[in-house]
């Protein structure tokens, strides 16, 4: 649930963010938030927004609750005797183990869900340009997944980006959990009540930007490995570090900071819902 409401809140941001992420040197066809807003709107109507966003919500459900699942067990796990939560250090081993956990079980439809969002990006400028039919329908989840087997080495396609996925997502996950936690006792009321719903959004936000902000270059290389399998795309890395050094040495250092702003506007309100709705989702349960 929580997984599943925070990723439909934003997904037009994280589309967008996508599109400036996997732009590769030279000028991009997308610059900036609100041009490349209104020209998804104008070329794909409210479909852009969404596109992509039922790969996202499948792979999503799976990757929040293997996430939220394995922190929680981890946390029994780390607890030690005779108290109730964990420390830094062990808060932030059990978000890293979560992290790692959801990338193994949901990474072949995370690379599905980047190329959908690219895909269509690419549809709309060939029938600017009159080089396909606009009739001509995209690929769907399942022959989009099994093309990539098919034609980029197997199972190595259908993971390719996954070490500096996990890289990345083992300590945004982390840091998320670990801010979150330690937030959240300087909003509880001097009764001991729970932090209000508008209190957990502010730490899940807090947390959020602060996990991105540490983490986000590895975000970048992960969308660039994802791409490079493309036949149309204008970049091929052979590695991880490989992509590291080309992307520092023909775009600069900003070239690992492509799409953060997109990523700021997206970050706070997915994590701040997620949190959210997951507190709303466990005390629900748990009722009597």
């Amino acid at each position: 649930m929580a997984g599943a409401v925070s990723r439909t809140v934003v997904s037009p941001v994280e589309r967008m963010k996508i599109l400036f992420q996997v732009q590769g040197p030279g000028p991009g066809a997308y610059e900036g938030v609100f041009p490349t807003l209104a020209r998804m709107w104008r070329e794909e109507g409210l479909m852009g927004f969404m596109r992509g966003n039922g790969t996202n919500v499948i792979r999503i459900v799976p990757y929040s609750a293997s996430q939220f699942a394995a922190y929680e067990q981890c946390k029994t796990l780390l607890m030690e005797p005779g108290k109730t939560e964990l420390d830094t250090p062990r808060r932030l081993v059990a978000g890293a183990v979560a992290g790692v956990v959801s990338v193994a079980c949901t990474y072949p439809l995370d690379i599905v869900r980047t190329r959908l969002s690219v895909q269509s990006a690419m549809m709309q400028n060939s029938i600017r340009n009159n080089t396909i039919n606009p009739g001509e329908k995209l690929p769907g989840i399942w022959t989009t997944m099994k093309t990539i087997y098919k034609t980029e080495g197997g199972l190595f396609g259908l993971y390719r980006g996954l070490w500096p996925t996990t890289l990345g997502v083992a300590p945004y996950v982390s840091v998320s959990f670990t801010s979150y936690e330690g937030l959240k006792p300087y909003l509880v009321t001097k009764d001991g009540q729970e932090p209000s719903a508008v209190g957990r959004l502010v730490c899940g936000a807090l947390a959020g930007t602060i996990a991105q902000t540490i983490t986000y270059p590895l975000d970048v290389l992960r969308r660039r490995m994802q791409m490079t399998g493309m036949a149309s795309v204008n970049y091929k890395y052979k590695g991880t570090w490989d992509a590291t050094r080309t992307i520092i040495r023909q775009e600069g250092i900003r070239g690992m900071y492509r799409g953060m702003i997109p990523n700021y506007l997206k970050v706070a309100p997915a994590i701040g819902v997620s949190f959210v709705t997951y507190e709303w989702c466990k005390d629900l349960l748990n009722a009597d």
